[in-house]
């Protein structure tokens, strides 16, 4: 007997990481329900940094200036001294931006708007969030996941579903990734913090204002949030007892560590005191659930790491369900723990070591938190024929580079690789040297071809030569280095992904 599928993808939890693959499989067609145990949207500032990477997966996405108009820079931070004069000093190491990464300033934006800017091109793909509705039950056999949903997701209270897959996007208390009984081994880190969003009068909006750095019983920030009226505080406060968030409770805190009666909160937004932890899932995928985000990972929220850690979790996994819904081997899934949960074990690492060095009043951030630099070296997904020396290597970043189109227009190659599809790039090549394929898009690239180097950014990022191929996977990384006598080869790697 056929099984009748209400979804292909069931997808648990709305914040960034669930809305960043309900709008990949959007995109690509594929039919899953997003439920979201909350009755509304997450209402905090939490996750406020958008790095460089995410950058340019928003800008795939097409989220990216709508971010960007929201938000803004990092102000520079303002550190008090006890008598009340201060230096200021800036966040983020300036980088000039390149054609092969044209983003290089990290933005700020309270993961509020964030997620509303994600809720909104979900709604112009023609999906919307399911809120009030939570998954409560849960067995999966070889061909699909039962569901069991209580709330406004569930009809007359509570709906029974069949679906391919199942995602657990909920969080760090993740009952998916508890119904799996997958362990989440790591350690608290012997912080507890405040982060509240408040309205306040007595600051002003252009500095980051730092009290106290480097004693954490009275260190204090107050962080100006761009397109809103409102200041993020954080302050580490004792590891025991109840913490008051109420206004005047945190006017009374911040006059006590700035030494000023001038600064009043008037309105608490949000707020939450909670303990820092590194925790890391021992798998991310059981049969055919699968873990992203939070309920994969958690950490200190130093370095801007976690909701940029979840989103790339999400545009890995979303391209590989989606093709594996289209006929492509299951196996291709193997190959998001093992791609994405190095990852996470580093940045994991990374934020820890930032905690160190801001609980001595350092804040300061270069390159290691723009996760530029992440890869899949290794990868299962990763082919090179013949292996390369020097240069990118099969695994790495796809970089960006200008171009001219051969009508006499510019054209970004991240122009070219936006979309749901693979991109095969090949540089002074015969066209015809790789038949044309369902979902990969071909564009050559020489003096008489559809595109030209100009300037050479292309053949300079991508370390090419003369009948070389470069194949970008969709979510913009390279699958695949291969010379002109290898091309067999690559014709069997891109059988094996499912490309006809």
């Amino acid at each position: 007997m056929t099984k009748q599928f209400t979804a292909d993808v069931l997808i648990c939890g709305a914040g960034a990481a669930g809305l960043t693959l309900a709008i990949d499989l959007a995109r690509r067609g594929v039919s899953f329900r997003l439920i979201e145990k909350r009755e509304g949207p997450f209402r905090g500032s939490r996750g406020k940094g958008i790095q460089p990477r995410t950058q340019e997966i928003f800008e795939d996405l097409g989220i990216l200036d709508r971010i960007v108009a929201i938000g803004g820079p990092y102000p520079p931070q303002r550190e008090y001294r006890d008598d009340g004069s201060f230096i200021e000093s800036e966040v983020v190491e300036h980088i000039d931006p390149t054609p092969a990464e044209p983003y290089h300033t990290p933005l700020m934006i309270p993961q509020f708007l964030t997620e509303g800017v994600m809720r909104e091109r979900l709604l112009e793909l023609g999906q919307r969030v399911e809120f009030g509705g939570e998954l409560v039950a849960l067995a999966q056999d070889q061909d699909g996941v039962t569901a069991r949903l209580s709330g406004e997701a569930g009809e007359a209270g509570e709906e029974t579903i069949l679906v391919r897959y199942l995602v657990g996007a909920d969080g760090g208390r993740s009952f998916v990734r508890h119904a799996l009984d997958i362990g989440f081994p790591g350690k608290t880190l012997g912080v507890r913090a405040v982060v509240a969003d408040v309205v306040l009068a007595g600051l002003d909006r252009s500095a980051w204002h730092r009290f106290n750095d480097g004693a954490m019983d009275r260190q204090m920030a107050l962080c100006p949030l761009g397109g809103t009226e409102l200041f993020q505080l954080q302050a580490p406060v004792p590891l025991e007892g109840e913490v008051d968030l109420s206004a005047e409770a945190l006017s009374a805190m911040i006059a006590e560590r700035s030494g000023r009666s001038d600064i009043r909160v008037h309105a608490v937004h949000w707020a939450s005191a909670y303990q820092m932890n590194a925790r890391l899932a021992d798998r991310y995928k059981d049969g055919r659930a699968f873990l992203i985000g939070d309920a994969a990972h958690i950490h200190p929220p130093t370095g801007g790491q976690g909701l940029n850690t979840s989103v790339q979790d999400a545009y890995n996994l979303g391209w590989k369900l989606a093709a594996v819904i289209g006929g492509a081997s299951a196996t291709l899934l193997d190959s998001y723990e093992a791609e994405r949960r190095p990852v996470a074990a580093g940045m994991l690492g990374l934020s820890t070591k930032l905690l160190d060095a801001a609980k001595r009043g350092d804040i300061r951030r270069g390159r290691e938190v723009q996760q530029l630099d992440i890869g899949y070296p290794g990868s299962p997904l990763a082919l090179e024929k013949p292996e390369r020396a020097a240069g990118l290597f099969a695994g790495d970043r796809a970089p960006d580079a200008p171009l001219r189109g051969a009508a006499g227009q510019p054209v970004r190659l991240f122009e070219l690789l936006k979309g749901p599809h693979w991109t095969l790039l090949g540089y002074q090549v015969k066209r015809d040297a790789v038949p044309a394929r369902t979902g990969l898009h071909i564009h050559c690239i020489g003096p008489d071809d559809e595109l030209v180097d100009d300037n050479g950014h292309f053949r300079s990022a991508y370390t090419v030569s003369s009948g070389n191929w470069v194949l970008v996977r969709p979510d913009g990384y390279i699958g695949a280095f291969v010379g002109s006598q290898q091309t067999d080869a690559l014709t069997r790697f891109l059988d094996e992904q499912g490309l006809v």
